[in-house]
């Protein structure tokens, strides 16, 4: 039999005997079996570090993989399924700015766009982990700006930081809600949510465009969610705000469809990025979007959701404005 590795699929090991026993034997000490990994079997099981949002720690996918290797840990075969692939050069001289930049879709866009010879403005409101991805980064493509995307100082300041034209921007700094239905949203819940994932979005997008008007050009890509095209994905705060991004992004590429500036948005369904939620989450609302939140079809990396970011943002996406594009498996077609 083949090796089981880390970047085996969870797909593949839940069909092969020794890791579906393995992998069956983790689920049930925690309450839980197999058919729960049914979204996520295209994902490796390395992601499953990301999906337990902080519960679940290194060693037990190490342990998992000992287990039915022999006590050791193989060297991974190549990996399985979707694959990044780098477009060499397609971002050459251009300077975009990315928000949630220190994790998480932020990130991977941010990393992508680096890796593909452009520079990266990366925003984040925490400063260690955005000095830890920057120094991870190819030397001097990352300019990390430690802001809070609702503050207009801040906002000042990723612009000062630019120190040039903006080419492009990648609104992807975000917060969960606590599932919560309106009688149940607080005040405290409806600030944090609507700030952050539409009035932060809102600010730095002013913010650029004047500068991409001055030069003809730009492109603008907001991270959206499918709560922003339905109303049973998530809670109250959550599913306004992003059907607020996804209205801003269809009035500004109006707006600007004749001054050179392109504005689009993407549309997760699950995403394995570790975002954790609130304390406290609605059991109202959480027992109603059960039923729906279990059809997800798939789990994307967030890899795969900076794919489709990049694809907006790049001049790939020449022709492209307006579109509020689903990249979630096919979710929003059922």
């Amino acid at each position: 039999m083949a090796s089981l590795t880390a970047n085996s699929t969870i797909g593949d090991w839940l069909d092969d005997p020794r890791g579906a026993e393995a992998l069956g034997g983790l689920l049930a000490a925690s309450g839980s079996d197999p058919s729960s990994l049914t979204p996520v079997r295209a994902l490796p099981l390395q992601q499953m570090v990301a999906l337990s949002q902080g519960e679940m720690p290194q060693s037990v996918i190490d342990g998992l993989v000992r287990s039915v290797n022999g006590g050791e840990i193989p060297e991974d075969d190549a990996a399985t399924g979707w694959q990044e692939t780098i477009v060499v050069g397609r971002f050459d001289g251009k300077t975009i700015v990315v928000t949630g930049a220190a994790s998480g879709i932020g990130q991977a866009t941010a990393s992508r766009i680096a890796r593909e010879g452009g520079k990266v403005v990366a925003v984040d409101i925490s400063a260690e982990k955005l000095e830890a991805f920057a120094q991870q980064a190819p030397a001097g493509s990352v300019v990390p700006v430690a802001a809070d995307v609702t503050n207009e100082g801040d906002i000042d300041r990723v612009i000062a930081a630019v120190g040039g034209p903006i080419d492009g921007l990648a609104n992807v700094a975000g917060v969960n809600d606590d599932f919560s239905p309106i009688h149940e949203t607080s005040d405290a819940i409806w600030d944090r949510v609507i700030g952050i994932n539409l009035t932060g979005v809102f600010k730095l997008t002013r913010a650029v465009v004047p500068g991409m008007l001055e030069a003809g050009k730009g492109a603008i890509v907001n991270v959206a969610s499918e709560a922003g095209i339905r109303g049973n994905a998530s809670g109250k705060a959550y599913t306004v705000s992003k059907h607020g991004v996804v209205g801003l992004t269809r009035s500004a590429a109006f707006m600007y469809a004749k001054q050179g500036i392109r504005v689009n948005a993407v549309a997760p369904g699950g995403v394995a990025t570790g975002i954790p939620f609130p304390a406290h989450v609605s059991e109202e609302g959480s027992a109603r979007l059960h039923p729906f939140q279990s059809a997800i079809p798939t789990v994307a990396t967030a890899a795969q959701l900076a794919a489709s970011i990049t694809f907006l943002l790049s001049d790939d996406g020449v022709n492209i404005n307006g579109a509020i594009l689903p990249s979630d498996g096919g979710w929003s077609v059922q």
